[in-house]
């Protein structure tokens, strides 16, 4: 079933994605860097559970528009873009909040790609 709902990489614009949610907590330029940083990272697995347990998020519910569209998505086949995730004290989740709530609801216990850097 993984393989069925995952990219092997992220999508171009996720890493812009990130860059933009970054810039409202840290400097453009650090924010840049960041996700010029995640695009040269490789590609890891964590659970569903212990990403959103180290962002300190609350689970989205199901009825939130894009955490169900992205349910749609995997029932239907189409494969969802790894999470980008930033270690600062916490983790942020850069880019797929909504993808990591969406997969939670499936199996708390499945492994998410991700890619993770840290601030510095």
């Amino acid at each position: 079933m993984k393989n069925k709902i995952w990219l092997n990489d992220p999508e171009p614009h996720d890493f812009s994605a990130a860059a933009d949610y970054l810039s409202l907590l840290y400097p453009e330029a650090i924010a840049n860097r960041i996700a010029e940083n995640l695009k040269n990272t490789t590609t890891i697995k964590k659970k569903a559970k212990d990403i959103l347990r180290a962002s300190e998020l609350s689970l989205l519910p199901q009825t939130n528009f894009h955490v169900r569209e992205d349910m749609r998505k995997v029932k239907r086949g189409k494969k969802l873009s790894p999470i980008l995730l930033v270690r600062d004290g916490k983790l942020v989740i850069a880019d797929g909040y909504h993808r990591v709530c969406s997969i939670y609801y499936l199996s708390e216990d499945l492994e998410v790609p991700c890619r993770i850097t840290d601030i510095s």
